[in-house]
């Protein structure tokens, strides 16, 4: 997965006519970073991937594609293996999307929080409506200023809020998360 990830975001710089200089600068990472994200020496968390697809003017879904080798079940059916990470647990978030396509109203994640690990602040509100239910593990989340620790079988739902996000448990927390309209 990382070095076709490596290869579409070179592709798409090359593309576009930018430097490695310049969308290094963009994202906020060093010219070294990424060179080693194009070569597929390191890979992005999803914090940085989402920059580098926003400087590079296309949607984060581009580097979820599915793998699928099952013509008949494009747009229907996204079987687990072919889903591809997008993240690491370096950075504390890895997320796969479950949804078979992105053209429906909503989308669904699978999102993997690693122990320690938190959204770095609040994310802004935008214009969409989440939801989600937690399937293992406690995450503790805060939407438009109150807080929430949740744990298995727990779900939550709320729109256009700011959140952030943190484990604070000793076990990574799985979340199913749903996003509508999809922006991914």
């Amino acid at each position: 997965m990382t070095e076709r990830l490596g290869a579409d975001i070179r592709a798409l710089r090359k593309s576009r006519g930018s430097t490695l200089q310049a969308l290094s600068g963009k994202v906020g990472r060093s010219v070294g970073w990424l060179s080693q994200v194009e070569r597929g020496i390191t890979e992005p968390s999803v914090r940085d991937l989402d920059l580098i697809a926003e400087s590079l003017g296309v949607s984060i879904s581009l580097f979820f594609r599915s793998a699928s080798k099952r013509p008949q079940e494009h747009g229907i059916v996204l079987r687990a293996e072919d889903r591809i990470p997008i993240g690491s647990s370096e950075s504390g978030l890895v997320e796969e999307l479950l949804s078979p396509t992105l053209g429906g109203a909503f989308e669904m994640i699978r999102s993997v929080f690693e122990p320690g690990s938190d959204s770095g602040g609040l994310r802004p509100a935008r214009d969409r409506e989440d939801g989600g239910v937690i399937v293992s593990g406690r995450l503790t989340i805060e939407i438009n200023g109150g807080e929430f620790d949740l744990g298995p079988g727990d779900s939550f739902q709320f729109s256009g809020g700011a959140y952030a996000w943190r484990n604070e448990g000793d076990q990574r927390a799985v979340v199913i998360w749903v996003i509508s309209p999809p922006v991914y």
